[in-house]
Protein backbone atom coordinates (compact mmCIF):
# COMPACT_ATOMS: atom_id res chain seq x y z
CA UNK A 1 0.00 0.00 0.00
CA UNK A 2 0.98 3.60 -0.97
CA UNK A 3 1.77 5.74 1.92
CA UNK A 4 -0.43 8.62 0.79
CA UNK A 5 -3.28 5.87 0.53
CA UNK A 6 -2.45 5.25 3.59
CA UNK A 7 -2.74 8.40 5.18
CA UNK A 8 -5.84 8.81 3.08
CA UNK A 9 -7.46 5.80 4.95
CA UNK A 10 -6.33 6.78 8.12
CA UNK A 11 -7.70 10.46 7.62
CA UNK A 12 -11.55 9.15 6.80
CA UNK A 13 -11.39 7.11 10.67
CA UNK A 14 -13.59 8.78 13.52
CA UNK A 15 -11.72 10.83 16.24
CA UNK A 16 -13.02 11.31 19.95
CA UNK A 17 -15.75 13.69 20.10
CA UNK A 18 -15.13 14.58 23.99
CA UNK A 19 -11.71 13.28 25.03
CA UNK A 20 -11.49 12.49 28.31
CA UNK A 21 -8.80 15.09 29.72
CA UNK A 22 -7.49 13.03 32.53
CA UNK A 23 -6.69 10.05 30.71
CA UNK A 24 -4.60 12.22 28.38
CA UNK A 25 -6.53 11.25 24.95
CA UNK A 26 -5.89 13.37 22.16
CA UNK A 27 -6.09 11.57 18.34
CA UNK A 28 -3.19 10.22 16.66
CA UNK A 29 -3.24 12.33 13.13
CA UNK A 30 -3.19 10.02 10.12
CA UNK A 31 0.33 12.23 9.26
CA UNK A 32 2.20 11.10 12.02
CA UNK A 33 0.71 7.50 12.14
CA UNK A 34 0.71 6.75 8.63
CA UNK A 35 4.52 7.59 8.36
CA UNK A 36 5.58 5.64 11.51
CA UNK A 37 3.94 2.35 10.59
CA UNK A 38 4.85 2.96 6.99
CA UNK A 39 8.69 3.09 8.32
CA UNK A 40 8.27 0.40 10.77
CA UNK A 41 6.74 -2.06 8.09
CA UNK A 42 9.01 -0.93 4.58
CA UNK A 43 12.37 0.24 6.72
CA UNK A 44 11.85 -2.38 9.20
CA UNK A 45 9.45 -5.20 8.28
CA UNK A 46 8.02 -5.44 11.48
CA UNK A 47 4.09 -4.92 10.54
CA UNK A 48 3.58 -7.37 7.77
CA UNK A 49 2.48 -11.23 8.99
CA UNK A 50 3.48 -10.02 12.57
CA UNK A 51 1.30 -9.84 16.32
CA UNK A 52 1.04 -6.33 16.71
CA UNK A 53 -0.49 -4.64 20.13
CA UNK A 54 -1.80 -1.33 19.92
CA UNK A 55 -1.22 0.30 23.53
CA UNK A 56 -3.50 3.11 24.50
CA UNK A 57 -5.53 2.31 21.01
CA UNK A 58 -7.98 4.89 21.92
CA UNK A 59 -9.73 5.42 18.12
CA UNK A 60 -7.63 2.90 16.94
CA UNK A 61 -5.87 4.39 14.36
CA UNK A 62 -2.12 2.95 14.63
CA UNK A 63 -3.75 -0.82 14.82
CA UNK A 64 -5.75 0.35 12.25
CA UNK A 65 -3.02 0.96 10.00
CA UNK A 66 -1.04 -1.74 11.14
CA UNK A 67 -3.82 -4.13 9.87
CA UNK A 68 -4.20 -2.05 6.52
CA UNK A 69 -0.34 -3.03 6.50
CA UNK A 70 -0.91 -6.68 6.26
CA UNK A 71 -0.38 -7.27 10.20
CA UNK A 72 -1.31 -10.66 10.58
CA UNK A 73 -3.15 -10.26 14.20
CA UNK A 74 -3.36 -6.58 15.68
CA UNK A 75 -4.84 -6.57 18.98
CA UNK A 76 -5.91 -2.68 20.34
CA UNK A 77 -5.90 -2.17 24.18
CA UNK A 78 -7.52 1.05 26.36
CA UNK A 79 -8.76 1.21 29.64
CA UNK A 80 -11.89 3.59 27.90
CA UNK A 81 -14.54 2.22 27.19
CA UNK A 82 -16.10 4.77 24.40
CA UNK A 83 -12.88 4.78 22.87
CA UNK A 84 -12.96 0.72 21.80
CA UNK A 85 -16.20 1.40 20.52
CA UNK A 86 -15.30 4.05 18.32
CA UNK A 87 -11.96 2.17 17.39
CA UNK A 88 -14.00 -0.95 17.13
CA UNK A 89 -16.57 0.91 14.53
CA UNK A 90 -13.34 2.31 12.81
CA UNK A 91 -12.36 -1.38 12.09
CA UNK A 92 -15.46 -2.59 11.15
CA UNK A 93 -16.18 0.10 8.17
CA UNK A 94 -12.50 -1.04 6.51
CA UNK A 95 -13.73 -4.39 7.54
CA UNK A 96 -10.73 -4.85 9.39
CA UNK A 97 -10.05 -7.81 11.97
CA UNK A 98 -9.00 -6.04 14.88
CA UNK A 99 -9.30 -7.81 18.58
CA UNK A 100 -10.05 -4.69 21.06
CA UNK A 101 -9.24 -5.32 24.94
CA UNK A 102 -10.55 -3.11 27.58
CA UNK A 103 -7.50 -3.00 30.37
CA UNK A 104 -4.93 -0.43 31.72
CA UNK A 105 -1.82 -1.70 30.06
CA UNK A 106 0.07 -1.30 33.72
CA UNK A 107 -2.62 -4.53 34.50
CA UNK A 108 -2.28 -6.12 31.24
CA UNK A 109 -1.20 -9.61 32.49
CA UNK A 110 0.45 -10.94 30.12
CA UNK A 111 3.80 -13.14 30.29
CA UNK A 112 6.92 -13.01 28.48
CA UNK A 113 7.13 -11.90 24.75
CA UNK A 114 3.60 -11.88 23.71
CA UNK A 115 3.27 -9.85 20.65
CA UNK A 116 5.98 -9.22 17.56
CA UNK A 117 5.12 -5.38 17.86
CA UNK A 118 3.91 -2.55 19.91
CA UNK A 119 3.14 0.28 18.44
CA UNK A 120 1.49 3.27 21.00
CA UNK A 121 0.75 7.00 21.49
CA UNK A 122 0.70 6.57 25.18
CA UNK A 123 -0.08 9.38 27.75
CA UNK A 124 2.20 11.85 27.94
CA UNK A 125 2.25 11.99 31.94
CA UNK A 126 1.35 15.59 32.27
CA UNK A 127 -1.81 14.16 34.21
CA UNK A 128 -0.75 11.42 36.34
CA UNK A 129 3.29 11.09 36.13
CA UNK A 130 4.91 8.31 34.52
CA UNK A 131 2.43 7.26 32.46
CA UNK A 132 4.29 7.47 29.37
CA UNK A 133 6.98 4.91 31.58
CA UNK A 134 4.21 2.47 32.69
CA UNK A 135 3.65 2.24 29.05
CA UNK A 136 6.70 1.91 27.23
CA UNK A 137 7.77 -0.48 30.33
CA UNK A 138 5.41 -2.98 29.41
CA UNK A 139 5.67 -2.61 26.07
CA UNK A 140 9.29 -3.89 26.00
CA UNK A 141 8.58 -6.63 28.18
CA UNK A 142 5.76 -8.00 25.77
CA UNK A 143 7.76 -6.87 22.43
CA UNK A 144 9.62 -10.22 21.24
CA UNK A 145 10.54 -7.32 17.89
CA UNK A 146 10.57 -3.79 18.32
CA UNK A 147 8.08 -0.97 20.01
CA UNK A 148 7.16 2.11 18.10
CA UNK A 149 6.10 4.88 20.62
CA UNK A 150 5.28 8.61 20.58
CA UNK A 151 6.40 11.02 22.86
CA UNK A 152 6.73 14.64 23.21
CA UNK A 153 10.31 16.04 22.16
CA UNK A 154 11.77 17.52 25.23
CA UNK A 155 11.12 13.91 27.28
CA UNK A 156 13.26 12.28 24.19
CA UNK A 157 16.72 11.96 25.79
CA UNK A 158 14.91 10.52 29.48
CA UNK A 159 12.67 8.04 27.15
CA UNK A 160 15.72 7.00 25.16
CA UNK A 161 17.94 6.92 28.42
CA UNK A 162 15.07 4.76 30.32
CA UNK A 163 14.39 2.37 27.65
CA UNK A 164 18.17 1.41 27.27
CA UNK A 165 19.06 1.47 31.19
CA UNK A 166 16.24 0.76 33.21
CA UNK A 167 14.04 -1.41 30.73
CA UNK A 168 16.92 -3.12 28.78
CA UNK A 169 16.19 -2.01 25.46
CA UNK A 170 18.69 -3.22 22.64
CA UNK A 171 18.41 -0.05 21.28
CA UNK A 172 16.35 3.22 21.10
CA UNK A 173 16.26 5.61 18.03
CA UNK A 174 14.23 8.59 17.08
CA UNK A 175 12.84 7.15 13.64
CA UNK A 176 10.20 9.99 12.79
CA UNK A 177 9.41 13.14 13.83
CA UNK A 178 6.40 15.48 13.93
CA UNK A 179 7.15 19.50 13.74
CA UNK A 180 4.46 22.35 14.12
CA UNK A 181 3.99 24.62 11.10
Amino acid sequence: MKLKHLEGLLGDLQQFSNPEVELEQYPTGAHIASRILFTAENSFGDVSNKVVADFGCGCGTLGVAAALLGAEHVIGIDIDSQSLEIASLNAEDLELDINFIQCDVKNLGWRGQTVDTVVMNPPFGTRIKGADMDFLCVALKVASQAVYSLHKTCTRDHIKRAALQDFNASSAEVICENFAV
